[in-house]
């Protein structure tokens, strides 16, 4: 989902800052194709659940460009885990990453999207936290926190010409997954009203609209892309 964002809003002429973690080789794979576009980017690695990691990154990415209009907050960590069963450490680092690392990129680019009037923020919710799920409760949680982030931010920067918006996606197979041959997203793909799972496409063309003036009256909302499955 985040190589198709990318793509999409190079394809609006926006340069492309891409964050990973680990696999630096996928994050230069996904900046050829935004510069094979047209346009400009440039790989950060950091841990996004380690707050001066984040505020490097951040310090990084103004450098590279200037200013950034786009903040898009996708990535996620999923551990399972029962509620009696979770430990602490297990709480903070899903809340870090889910939730405070979105945090803290917002105080990051805030400022700039205030002073230029413009800005769109978007954060990246799941099915779970719509639904709420015994096996991963520090996910449900930092994901709910995440949507209050987003409600809050749209009521006080949407007077100042920066929306916040939050993305469900359903269920997205990575690339390289043969649906047909896993019993899991088979049941999926059962309980989806349209009859496929997602495509990156599907996030993307979104993402698009929101990122567009075109997008400029959608404000703190949860739009779910999930082909019917929770409504």
């Amino acid at each position: 989902m985040g190589r198709g964002c990318a793509k999409e809003l190079a394809s609006a002429g926006f340069n492309i800052v891409v964050n990973g973690s680990s696999d630096k080789a996928a994050c230069e794979r996904v900046a050829d194709e935004v510069r094979a576009i047209g346009t400009d980017a440039t790989i950060i690695m950091a841990d996004i659940g380690d707050r001066s990691a984040v505020n490097a990154m951040a310090d990084a990415a103004l450098q590279a460009f200037g200013r950034i209009d786009v903040l898009i907050n996708n990535a996620a960590v999923r551990p399972t885990s029962t509620f009696l069963e979770m430990t602490d450490d297990d709480l903070v680092h899903v809340m870090n990453v889910n939730c405070y690392a979105a945090v803290w990129l917002s105080r990051a680019f805030l400022p700039g999207m205030v002073e230029n009037g413009w800005g769109r923020i978007i954060n990246f919710s799941g099915m779970n936290a719509q639904r709420g799920t015994g096996a991963k409760p520090h996910v449900t949680m930092s994901k709910h926190a995440s949507w209050g982030l987003i409600k809050a931010l749209s009521r006080e920067f949407g007077p100042k010409g920066v929306t916040a918006n939050v993305i469900s996606p359903g269920t997205f197979p990575d690339e390289d997954v043969d649906v047909s041959q896993s019993d899991q997203f088979q049941k999926l793909l059962q309980q989806t009203p349209v009859g496929r799972l997602g495509a990156a496409g599907d996030i993307a063309a979104l993402v698009g609209l929101l990122c567009s003036n075109r997008g400029g009256f959608i404000n703190g909302q949860l739009l779910q892309v999930n082909g019917g499955v929770v409504g």
